[in-house]
């Protein structure tokens, strides 16, 4: 491949941080702007949850409007209308909450508690908020606080997080697997969760129409005057079936194929060069993919197949956690897939009909 220049690596950052302003995204920005407005309204903090498998594009969705939050008002160096914070994994609350002021740049991680002296995490957090004129307090990857622990340790951080948002006087969105739907059975949390959303993965079968709008604002991103039809049949099926309904594989895979692209000096993405970079992805062997011996194991390109020879999958079970499993490791379960099926098998029509 060739070298790229630095304005088309500018490029290439342009179109991975982009993101389309779908109808499930518009609908849960909406709801971070209701959190906003009503948060001076009333004593208790309308608070919401928002779960959605690996790779729908939860972290993304928050940290872009984190940053549209920053672009579109005006506030101070020490204000931070919006925080978005990770889960410390494994460490438990205390380790969360002292992300949490390492977050908002108030508490270095050099300070250690004195001998005989316990810090309040919480009360320090709450001062810190409040400090901070924090609007929004969103806690990403929720799940790893709650997996793995007892119904009294998850009282605990319920308990925790109610004091925080009552006394900051700030909503709290939990973000994370579709597990962290355990917090909702807290009686502490159950009615504060006004608001419960998930984010889905995209569907051929259910809404090809939805999928195919999102290919073409994806399209609106790309820096070619002519951009790609990815809406089009020719586009949207294969790249359908590569990243059965998973938006970060989606936009791996075009992200790649846009690299490939560019450093050809292309007018254009066409569907060779996404043939190119799901190789390139899926590590499978140009020179070997004709052997018969490895024909099966490998994965078939969707770009080199017959149109409606295609096998599409999508997703018919999330992730979900067992906690009835016997051991640690068998706790989560991963999701799964249906059948590959043909197109006209997936729609149950003639292949002949226009798609």
């Amino acid at each position: 491949m060739k070298t790229l220049s630095s304005a088309q690596i500018e490029q290439l950052q342009i179109f991975s941080d982009c993101i389309v302003l779908h109808s499930q995204i518009k609908t849960i920005y909406n709801d971070f702007d209701e959190l906003r407005v009503n948060r001076n309204l009333q004593s208790d903090q309308q608070c919401m949850l928002l779960t959605g498998d690996t790779g729908v594009g939860k972290s993304h969705l928050i940290n872009h409007y984190k940053k549209l939050t920053l672009a579109s008002q005006n506030y101070g160096r020490e204000s931070m209308p919006v925080l978005v914070s990770r889960i410390s994994s494994g460490k438990g609350l205390d380790a969360t909450l002292t992300q949490m002021l390492m977050d908002l740049e108030l508490f270095g991680s050099h300070q250690r508690k004195k001998r005989g002296y316990a810090t309040d995490m919480r009360k320090k957090l709450v001062d810190s908020l409040v400090k901070a004129k924090v609007e929004l307090l969103i806690i990403n990857e929720f799940q790893e606080l709650i997996e793995f622990k007892t119904i009294q340790e998850r009282q605990l951080i319920a308990n925790a997080l109610k004091y925080i948002s009552e006394e900051a006087k700030v909503p709290i969105v939990l973000v994370g697997m579709p597990w962290a739907e355990q917090i909702a059975d807290e009686p502490q949390w159950s009615s504060r969760l006004v608001r419960r959303r998930k984010l889905e993965y995209f569907s051929l079968k259910n809404d090809r129409k939805y999928f195919q709008s999102y290919l073409g604002g994806l399209a609106k991103h790309m820096p070619f005057s002519d951009p790609p039809k990815l809406e089009s049949k020719e586009f949207s099926i294969p790249l359908f079936a590569a990243s059965r309904g998973e938006n970060r594989i989606l936009k791996h895979l075009l992200l790649e194929g846009l690299k490939i692209a560019l450093s050809n000096n292309s007018d254009t993405l066409n569907c060779q060069h996404l043939s190119e970079a799901y190789s390139q992805i899926f590590n499978i062997d140009v020179k070997d993919k004709d052997k018969d011996k490895d024909k099966d194991k490998e994965p078939l390109n969707p770009f080199k197949q017959p149109f409606f020879e295609i096998g599409i999958s999508e997703v018919i079970k999330p992730s979900r956690y067992n906690s009835n499993a016997m051991t640690p490791e068998n706790m989560l379960v991963s999701r799964e897939f249906s059948e590959a099926k043909t197109l006209a098998q997936l729609l149950r029509k003639d292949p002949t009909d226009s798609v």
